[in-house]
């Protein structure tokens, strides 16, 4: 585990270490060592909440990765998000008491619990704290809004680029590689999040390879050219990419060659 200490067998983590994982400032008027949080574990494929069920914690992701999602009276989900490391769940369950998403454990994960009794009571003694967790709350908003906004507007090999550019920029705001890294999610996940088939994202990132802006070896994804799939807007047409992918081989045998008789 990253933070906390034990107690009664359990793992928990004062007011500054959850601040400081969401982070945003610890609250300077509190004793933040007396206000502990704890955690709980899930295994990849447990559900944390399920639509429906009744609202009373706020979980913020310590360690692993989640899905949200929505499920339809057919059984059919939407993605809605992939939480993971600093993020918050569970905020669509405030305006009527009940979740209004479920959410699944991608991987093993760490949760903080959050009680939201506990979080208000605390906003009403010390109004900064309680300003600084709606500022969370809008930080999730926004990104939502966000991947709306891009739903509509871009292509769907834009789409797949700046969601692979965004799960780089977020693994290295954790401190991990982001040329170099592990979807935790399915080409299905991915598609739903996006708008997407799992045909059409299968077709381009199969497609980004071709032409060098990543490299794919089953979930585990190499990031060549980030600046290239910030401004993607449209791939060229497949016989184009034939052309693009013969010179480079070219260039490349031409490279070998000249070492070769350098060498000798």
């Amino acid at each position: 585990m990253e933070a906390g200490r034990q107690r009664q067998g359990r793992l928990w983590s004062n007011l500054k270490e959850v601040c400081d994982l969401l982070h945003i400032p610890a609250a300077v008027s509190m004793n933040t060592e007396e206000l502990l949080f704890q955690h709980v574990q899930f295994k990849t494929g447990q559900r944390v909440h399920t639509i429906g069920q009744a609202f009373d914690t706020l979980y913020i992701v310590n360690s692993g990765f989640l899905k949200t999602v929505l499920i339809d009276e057919f059984g059919n989900e939407q993605v809605l998000s992939f939480p993971m490391k600093g993020d918050m769940l569970g905020v669509d369950g405030i305006h009527t008491r009940h979740y209004a998403s479920e959410a699944v454990a991608l991987s093993d994960c760490d949760l903080i619990l959050v009680p939201f009794k506990k979080l208000t009571a605390l906003g009403r003694v010390h109004a900064e704290l309680e300003n600084l967790m709606y500022g969370v709350m809008s930080r999730e908003l926004v990104r939502e809004q966000a991947m709306i906004g891009m739903l509509g507007a871009l292509s769907a090999e834009a789409r797949v680029a700046r969601f692979l550019i965004s799960l780089a920029d977020r693994f290295a705001a954790m401190g991990y590689s982001s040329k170099l890294f592990n979807l935790r999610m399915t080409r299905h996940e991915i598609g739903s999040y996006l708008g997407l088939t799992l045909e059409t994202v299968s077709r381009t990132l199969s497609a980004f390879n071709e032409i060098g802006l990543i490299t794919v070896d089953q979930r585990t994804i190499g990031i060549k050219d980030p600046d290239a799939l910030k401004t993607l807007r449209r791939l060229p047409p497949s016989r184009a990419r034939a052309k693009q992918n013969a010179k480079h081989k070219a260039e490349a045998d031409s490279a070998g060659d000249g070492q070769v008789l350098a060498t000798v």
